[in-house]
């Protein structure tokens, strides 16, 4: 009985998606989506997938920021969908208790398993806790600056010394998808994935996080008995999906189980810390503390769960945020002299003399965090572009919104960060425009309110990786504008791809050219 009710619903769907698209998409009511019965407003969600988070910021800005969607009936797709700095506010701040990630989530982002990303309650204080003591050690700090270093100028800067001599095309977003995945596996695991190199080999642990990546998404927009039936039936996305996760578990149980067998070494030899610094799989590994009530941090499926999480939120979000600034630089050539002037006004004469016998220029970690200029830089591509451009909340009780609209726990919340950096009410009527003076005051940094510019999310649950992103974001857009032209390759469409993560859609094709004046 129930798969009859599964198979009726479905063809509902396709029944009346195919209606309404022979009816030549009369899916608008005011410039707003139109709700029809039964379907809701399904079909304009899909006739607009391909440009989804264009598409909501029109329709927030039309609705005062905040809108009602109605999707097929009897599927739980019941959402409110807001870019209202007060509700935002009272979200993730003032009642953060009342909007957890939920159990809807989890169902989505399964992949994670029971990772920080995915927990609520005390299972996430608990977590939060111990990942923000570790992130924050010393020794961790130590290692992720050296290890950061190293990597842009023992396999970054190699690559775009081949790539510019010979003249070479390459996609950019997936060069720096690449130093982003290998940079933070090697500081999360001290494991090298070894996929930055010439001859850019095939990497099967980024293929299966964007195949995963690609089903979340569809997840999201479709009805649930739909793909639900997929994974039972092991087709479509769902399929993809199953493979990317049994690729993932079989990656990262060979990088614990050797980084186990490492640590167990370096405690019989007494050689915790060989002046490197920690990976901070290796501080999971050695911590004792007690974790989710029995297990403690080495048990293997605490450490997948977590180790994965961070592996996939730095790959994709500082690759994503990456992309999109090195693209407004591109485009916006004063905004590119003016950040080349803040580093040039960084280095000594008898340093810019010497030159210590390199035709490049690395920059050092403390200097890059006194550029406001280039920190602006960052904020204002992260606004326009954030990586995750929606945050995903469930109220466990009734409530009503400062925007006056109510919710239940029926319902999922989702907070447009890509629509939120582009209302004219809250950044100007200049808002499309590239400008990084918006971040820097009288010489110094500028810091907008959580509420406005909610990037790395808000209140208790902040980004705890903020800092490494920015970190590691200076020290690669330093070396790269500082030593290297880029050039767009003409002809390419640059647009956001329909994902969970804010990619370009085909990548960027440019060109590299070595700078002589340096």
């Amino acid at each position: 009985m129930a798969s009859i009710l599964v198979n009726l619903e479905i063809i509902l769907v396709v029944t009346g998606c195919f209606i309404l698209i022979l009816c030549g998409f009369r899916n608008y009511h005011g410039g707003l989506p139109r709700n029809w019965p039964l379907v809701g407003m399904l079909p304009a969600l899909l006739t607009k997938v391909h440009r989804i988070h264009d598409w909501c910021t029109q329709v927030l800005e039309q609705s005062h920021f905040t809108f009602r969607f109605r999707g097929l009936w009897s599927s739980n797709m019941d959402w409110l969908i807001t870019a209202d700095p007060s509700n935002i506010h009272y979200i993730t701040c003032s009642n953060f208790s009342n909007f957890q990630k939920g159990p809807e989530f989890k169902k989505f982002f399964d992949i994670l398993g029971d990772g920080i990303f995915n927990s609520d309650s005390d299972m996430w204080k608990s977590q939060r806790k111990l990942a923000q003591e570790l992130i924050s050690h010393l020794l961790f700090y130590k290692f992720l600056v050296k290890a950061s270093l190293e990597k842009v100028e023992k396999g970054l800067i190699p690559i775009l010394d081949h790539v510019s001599k010979q003249g070479l095309v390459v996609d950019l977003q997936d060069l720096l998808q690449r130093f982003t995945f290998e940079a933070t596996c090697l500081v999360f695991t001290g494991h090298d994935p070894g996929c930055l190199s010439i001859s850019f080999p095939k990497v099967a642990f980024s293929r299966a996080v964007d195949d995963a990546e690609e089903a979340i998404f569809f997840r999201h927009i479709l009805p649930q008995s739909l793909w639900k039936l997929q994974r039972r039936l092991d087709i479509g996305v769902e399929k993809k999906h199953k493979r990317a996760r049994e690729t993932i578990d079989r990656i990262l149980s060979e990088i614990i189980s050797a980084k186990k067998e490492e640590v167990a070494k370096r405690r019989e030899k007494k050689e915790m810390d060989d002046g490197r610094g920690i990976d901070l799989l290796s501080s999971y590994i050695m911590e004792d503390a007690t974790i989710m009530g029995s297990s403690k941090s080495s048990d293997d499926k605490f450490l997948r769960d977590t180790i994965f999480t961070l592996l996939a939120a730095g790959r994709d979000t500082t690759g994503s945020a990456l992309s999109w600034f090195f693209w407004l630089v591109t485009t916006n050539p004063l905004v590119e002299k003016k950040i080349r002037e803040e580093l040039k006004a960084t280095i000594q004469p008898e340093a810019d003399q010497s030159g210590g016998g390199r035709e490049w220029r690395l920059f050092d970690v403390e200097v890059l965090k006194r550029l406001p200029y280039l920190h602006g830089a960052l904020c204002e591509s992260l606004r326009l572009y954030p990586p995750v451009p929606f945050n995903h909340k469930s109220p466990l009780k009734p409530d009503i919104l400062p925007s006056g609209h109510r919710v239940n726990p029926d319902m999922k919340i989702y907070i447009s960060l890509y629509s939120l950096g582009r209302m004219t009410s809250i950044w100007g009527h200049d808002c499309l425009e590239f400008k990084p003076e918006r971040w820097t005051d009288s010489g110094g940094i500028k810091h907008e309110p959580y509420y406005k510019f909610s990037t790395f999310s808000a209140g208790p649950r902040t980004c705890l990786g903020k800092n490494i992103a920015f970190l590691q974001m200076k020290i690669l857009a330093a070396s790269i504008i500082y030593n290297y032209n880029i050039q767009l390759v003409a002809g390419q469409t640059i647009t956001p791809s329909p994902s969970v993560i804010l990619h370009m859609k085909h990548g960027m094709k440019v060109k590299l050219f070595k700078r002589t004046c340096l």
